[in-house]
């Protein structure tokens, strides 16, 4: 049964688009779990089909290049996403205008909050010099932060692992986290998911309300500029 399994594997990993397939009914097997367990954020989806993709490329033997020849479809759409964004937030352009200055502070603090514990907790561990840079951004969406990692000296692969996981425990944690601090208001919750949480963040905050939505996707973006105009100066004031 192994060996006919083998040699079917074998045949399909010929097609570029298995590692689109493949992704797509994985996400959908995550996401019906998702569903089946009433959206608790434990399940979530995105951490789901991570452990099984990983799962599936281990057992096969598949080297990640292979996979990725045909997952990068699903990629290129990370970009026509985003941009889509700006709807719910133009929608939302009065609620917006009337925060701006406490938005700001919020981007400030809570990017520079994101940066500093990551920082300090990995040099209080020991961590290396690359290993601190590559911390930094962690909580920017993957293109940006990975963007700017290799240009602070960090290693781009091990910014990508972690801003992952970072979408996903944000996306996870958020929920209780803002309860216990008794944060309720839709823009303030979806602002501070956006800022710790990214993209998977912001997935998570539409599935609970546009408005939500609309401010996490505004934080996910501020945060990205941030993120590439500031740590590269903070960098060199400290020396770097």
């Amino acid at each position: 049964m192994t060996g006919t399994f083998s040699e079917i594997w074998v045949y399909l990993s010929a097609s570029p688009l298995l590692g689109l397939t493949v992704t797509l009914v994985a996400y959908q097997g995550a996401y019906w779990i998702y569903r089946k367990a009433k959206m608790n954020p434990l399940a979530n989806p995105v951490a789901i089909s991570v452990a099984v993709l990983v799962a599936l490329l281990w057992f096969t033997d598949t080297p990640y290049p292979v996979y990725f020849e045909g997952a990068q479809f699903v990629h290129f759409l990370l970009g026509p996403a985003t941009v889509a964004l700006a709807v719910p937030l133009y929608a939302n352009l009065g609620n917006l205008m009337k925060n701006l200055l406490p938005l700001g502070g919020a981007l400030i603090a809570g990017s520079l909050t994101a940066a500093v514990t990551a920082v300090g907790i990995g040099w209080a561990l020991g961590a290396s010099r690359e290993t601190l840079l590559s911390l930094a951004p962690k909580s920017a969406t993957a293109p940006i932060a990975m963007g700017v990692a290799e240009k602070l000296g960090g290693l781009p692969s091990l910014t990508g692992v972690l801003v992952v996981t970072t979408g996903i425990l944000g996306a996870v944690l958020a929920r209780g986290t803002l309860n216990l601090l008794r944060i309720h208001d839709h823009a303030v919750r979806g602002f501070a998911v956006g800022v710790a949480a990214h993209g998977i963040g912001t997935a998570r905050a539409f599935q609970v309300s546009e408005t939500m939505g609309a401010f996490a996707g505004l934080a996910m973006g501020l945060n990205g500029l941030l993120t590439a105009f500031l740590f590269p100066l903070l960098l060199k004031l400290w020396g770097g």
